[in-house]
């Protein structure tokens, strides 16, 4: 009955010299990561905080939902923004995606 059953001698030998390159692989597609999503996104990240930190009363600036229109009022939470004349929105400070160049808002 032995003589059914082949003893795999061969099973192990090819693992030897695997191990370093499976290593530097994983190292390579760890810093390919980094260098692709995590740093673009940390760098704009920290223009938007720059920019949401100088927010100044008459700026123009846009909304993350899209809505144009100059700042009256900047609090440490909240701005007010006037979208027309005598029609003021208040939104959250983070939700300013965008500071426009002087100009672009043209009350109505």
């Amino acid at each position: 009955m032995n003589f059914l059953i082949s003893p795999a001698y061969a099973q192990a030998a090819g693992a030897a010299g695997g191990g370093i390159s499976q290593i530097v692989i994983l190292v390579v597609f760890v810093a390919i990561f980094y260098l692709m999503l995590i740093r673009p996104q940390q760098k704009r990240m920290k223009a938007q905080q720059a920019m949401l930190a100088k927010l100044a009363t008459g700026d123009e600036v846009v909304t993350s939902g899209g809505i144009l229109g100059r700042l009256t009022e900047v609090g440490e939470l909240f701005v007010t923004i006037e979208v027309a004349q005598g029609v003021r929105v208040q939104v959250q400070r983070a939700q300013i995606s965008q500071l426009m160049p002087k100009g672009t808002y043209k009350g109505a």
